[in-house]
C-alpha cells in the first residue's frame, strides 16, 4: 500500500470538496477547504518527500469559465514536479499528449472513454495512439446503486450502466496502467471508507489501483490495508491536515512500508 497525495483544483483553486455535491451548473460545490497556497506550493512539497503517483484532478469542465484559471493551476503543479504526477479532467485524445508534454506522468481519463452509458473502445484506442498504455489510468470513480458500484462519469455527476467487476477489471487492464477510484458518495465527507468496494479491488488486484474516498482516520488505512490485503493505495483529502483536516500529514507518511 502505497500513500498518492492529491492536488483537486476548481474555480482556479486548490481546495477540498464534497464529490457528490459538484455541479456543473454555476460551477458549484459544498467547499471542506480551500486554500491560498497554489498547486506548485503542493507538488514541491510532494518531491521533496518523494511520493510519486499524485493525482491532480481539474474539476470544472472545459465549457467553464473558470477552466483556464484551473488548468493554469495545474500546469503550476506539473512544472513544480516533472513525471511525479498525474493528471485527470477532461482528458480526451486531442489534449493527452499535450499534458504529458507539460510533465505528468499519465493522464487520467473517465468521461471520454465511457460514453452514452457504456465503455467506448473506438476512443480508448485513440488514448492508447496518442500516449501509450503506460501513461494511462483509467478513472473508475463508482457510486452504489441496486447493491452494486455503477462507473460514474462528467465529474461524477451521470451514472454509466458499467458496473466494477472482476471481468470488466480484467478488460480495462488491457488498456491501462494502472485504476484510479473514488467513491464518490463519501468523497469529501471523511466518513469512513466504502469497504466492500476496498475489498473488491483488493481481491482483483492485477494493476496498481488507487483508492479515495472516506478517509478518516489511521483506523481506515488500517482497514484498507487488511482488506485490500496490502496492495491498494490510498488518497487522502479533507481529513489531512495539509488540507484542514486532523490526520497528521508526516504521519501518514510513516504509516506507510
Amino acid at each position: 500500500m502505497e500513500f498518492r497525495p492529491c492536488i483537486d483544483i476548481h474555480n482556479g483553486k486548490v481546495k477540498q470538496i464534497v464529490g457528490s455535491s459538484l455541479r456543473d451548473e454555476g460551477d458549484q460545490a459544498t467547499e471542506n477547504f480551500v486554500t491560498d497556497q497554489d498547486g506548485a506550493f503542493f507538488a514541491k512539497l510532494y518531491k521533496k518527500d518523494g511520493i510519486r503517483g499524485g493525482h491532480i484532478i481539474l474539476l470544472n469542465s472545459v465549457d467553464s469559465e473558470y477552466y483556464e484559471a484551473t488548468r493554469q493551476q495545474a500546469l503550476l503543479a506539473l512544472h513544480a514536479y516533472p513525471g511525479g504526477m498525474q493528471i485527470g479532467g477532461g482528458i480526451r485524445a486531442d489534449n493527452a499528449a499535450y499534458f504529458i508534454r507539460e510533465g505528468a506522468s499519465h493522464v487520467i481519463v473517465t468521461s471520454y472513454v465511457f460514453r452514452d452509458g457504456r465503455v467506448n473502445y473506438e476512443n480508448l484506442q485513440k488514448l492508447l495512439d496518442a500516449v501509450g498504455k503506460e501513461h494511462l489510468v483509467l478513472d473508475l470513480s463508482c457510486r452504489m446503486r441496486e447493491g452494486a458500484y455503477y462507473i460514474v462519469t462528467d465529474r461524477w455527476q451521470k451514472f454509466t450502466d458499467e458496473k466494477i467487476t472482476p471481468a470488466l477489471l480484467d478488460k480495462l487492464s488491457e488498456f491501462a496502467d494502472e485504476f484510479l477510484v473514488h467513491a464518490v458518495d463519501v468523497e469529501g465527507k471523511a466518513s469512513g471508507i466504502e469497504e466492500p468496494l476496498v475489498q473488491l479491488l483488493g481481491d482483483w488486484g492485477k494493476l496498481p489501483v488507487t483508492y479515495a474516498g472516506g478517509v478518516r482516520s489511521f483506523e481506515d488505512l488500517k482497514k484498507i490495508r487488511e482488506l485490500g490485503h496490502d496492495r491498494v493505495n490510498v488518497t487522502i483529502g479533507s481529513a489531512l491536515d495539509l488540507f484542514g483536516g486532523e490526520m497528521p500529514y508526516q504521519e501518514v507518511l510513516s504509516f506507510m512500508p
